[in-house]
Formats: structure tokens, sequence, C-alpha cells
């Protein structure tokens, strides 16, 4: 995955959003949790490691982290397209 401009997309709070939720939304669902009961530390320390130990969550949150990071714009393997590999910082659109 060497072909994914990481700088840019890190640089980039809708990316962040977005792959943080591909993390938590999973182990939410699997555990039947609302956001709203992970109010302490000690309580999300423990929510993310018992999803660690499952497979099957593992697996879920594999498959939703894919979705945050694969462009599908860009055909074959999991890259960015020459030109966005060649930004320095997200690109606005100009109209």
């Amino acid at each position: 995955m060497k072909n994914i401009n990481w700088k840019v997309r890190f640089s980039n709070p809708v990316f962040l959003a977005q792959l943080v939720l591909s993390v938590l939304a999973p182990i939410t669902l699997y555990f039947g949790i609302t956001y709203e009961e992970l109010n302490t530390w000690g309580k999300l320390g423990q929510v993310l490691f018992d999803a660690v130990r499952n497979p099957y969550v593992l697996s879920g949150v594999a498959v939703s982290v894919y979705n945050a990071v694969n462009d599908p714009t860009t055909a074959g393997v999991i890259k960015d397209s020459i030109r966005a590999q060649g930004y320095e910082k997200p690109k606005k659109d100009v109209r």
C-alpha cells in the first residue's frame, strides 16, 4: 500500500473521522452498546480489549477499514491515482 498518499490522507479530518468510525462502528454494533455508554477510558479500553480477542469482530473492523481506505475511483489494487499521489495537501474542489 505504498501507492497511497498517507500524509495527505491523515491531514484530512474527514478521513480521520471515517477511519475512527470504521473501527468503532463494527465493535459497538457487535457488542450492542451505544457511544454514550463508552463514557470512561476504562470502559472503552475493555470494549477494545474484548474486540481484539474476537476474530469475528476483527474481521468486521478489517472490512470496514478497507472500505474507508479504498478509493473506488481508482481501478485495480488499493492505491491512490497518480494525481492524488502527488498532492501535498487535500485537494479543494474549485468551481
